[in-house]
């Protein structure tokens, strides 16, 4: 069985950094009942690995920046397997093929010349035990990223500045929720950023973004970006989509095993599954959190959550911003799970509710918000200060 058989093949030297473009016009997906072929046309050659991964199965491209732009045009024969590309970590990009079953790469090679270079990939179908071996082949040192309940726990508050880390939801190869040619992702970003900055020039804060550009960031690496920061608390930033019914205004959501409705649990399976979709499956690390770790939050940390979520719905109020019919509720959000941490989830709105759209795009609006969230977090860090004091 040929090495790319096994579901992992290097490429070049990593001294190649520039960005690199796709050419539709010269790249081909075709699938057949027993074969599939992949042609990527690229405008020069870069460093690339391609592998399988399972539950569900899909084959995963990552090359050193390539923009992925004009992908839906590439020419295509047979069923058209569903695709998703975006950046992946800095100076990375990643392209998701999902499969319809197990298959196996018989042949991954790059070919370049003076047009460029082409990812060629063959695969064909393959029973689930061999399809199993090659999806499981370990990620390679520099490829695993930091696990959250490995880092240090972070620092006790004392007579410092109060260290928010602002977490800017999906990015890169995970958009988000898309309406109107805007993406969560983007928005949530932008809002993070304005959010920072005021934040600073009212002073007293440390801010930290789990990401600052258009990258993508698996759930619980958040989490390590949070603990590695020594965060006292974290804000998760999100706008998504409902399918069904229309929901608009800000909504604030904690920690809980039992969701608090329907579209609360909807929207937690759907951040879990973007970031499966995207490549990453931390299930095992996640069952240890789910366990222990939501355990020390109930007693120790799920207090102070709750005040942090009443001070920011008052804020939010008191600017007399609009607010969810059921403005505070509680999902199994990966995100969240972070045991010592005070977090929240912040909906600041709905792309699936015009209103809520037209909001996220007004400066003005976004900065009415953002002083609100401000003003929260101020009220709610001076109350913890005081509690904390009186409990020493």
């Amino acid at each position: 069985m040929p090495a790319a058989a096994e579901g992992f093949s290097g490429g070049l030297s990593t001294g190649l950094s520039a960005l690199a473009r796709l050419n539709p016009g010269g790249s081909a997906i075709s699938t057949g009942i027993q074969d599939m072929s992949l042609d990527f046309a690229i405008s020069q050659p870069v460093p690339w690995r391609v592998r399988l991964l399972d539950e569900p199965p899909r084959l995963v491209l990552d090359m050193r920046e390539v923009d992925w732009t004009g992908l839906a045009a590439v020419p295509r024969q047979g069923e058209r397997p569903d695709l998703r590309a975006g950046v992946f970590r800095p100076g990375w990009s990643r392209l998701v093929v999902m499969l319809d079953g197990p298959w196996l790469i018989m042949r991954s090679e790059m070919q370049t010349g003076d047009a460029g270079a082409k990812v060629q990939i063959r695969l064909q179908r393959a029973t689930r035990e061999i399809f199993a071996r090659a999806a499981a082949q370990p990620e390679p040192p520099e490829w695993i990223l930091p696990v959250a309940s490995k880092l240090p726990a972070p620092q006790k508050r004392g007579s410092g500045p109060v260290v928010v880390v602002i977490d800017p939801g999906h990015g890169g190869i995970d958009p988000g929720a898309e309406r109107d040619g805007h993406k969560e992702a983007d928005l949530m970003l932008s809002f993070a950023r304005e959010l920072k900055e005021l934040l600073l020039r009212d002073g007293g804060y440390s801010v930290v973004l789990t990401r600052d550009d258009d990258i993508f960031v698996p759930l619980e690496a958040r989490i390590s970006v949070a603990r590695a920061a020594g965060a006292h608390v974290f804000l998760s930033l999100h706008a998504d989509a409902i399918a069904e019914g229309e929901a608009q205004g800000a909504t604030l959501y904690t920690l809980s095993e039992a969701a608090s409705d329907a579209a609360a649990k909807a929207l937690a399976e759907r951040h879990e599954r973007d970031d499966l979709l995207a490549g990453v499956d931390l299930a095992a690390q996640d069952d240890v959190v789910a366990t222990v770790l939501m355990d020390m939050a109930r007693t120790v940390t799920a207090p102070r959550t709750e005040r942090l979520t009443a001070s920011l719905e008052t804020a939010i109020r008191g600017a007399e911003l609009r607010m969810h019919r059921k403005p505070r509720q509680s999902g199994g959000f990966s995100v969240l799970k972070s045991p010592d941490i005070p977090s929240v989830l912040i909906e600041l709105g709905f792309l699936s509710s015009a209103r809520d759209l037209k909001r996220l795009t007004d400066p003005d609006w976004r900065a009415k918000m953002a002083a609100a969230l401000a003003a929260g977090l101020r009220a709610w860090a001076d109350e913890d200060q005081a509690i904390s004091a009186l409990q020493d």
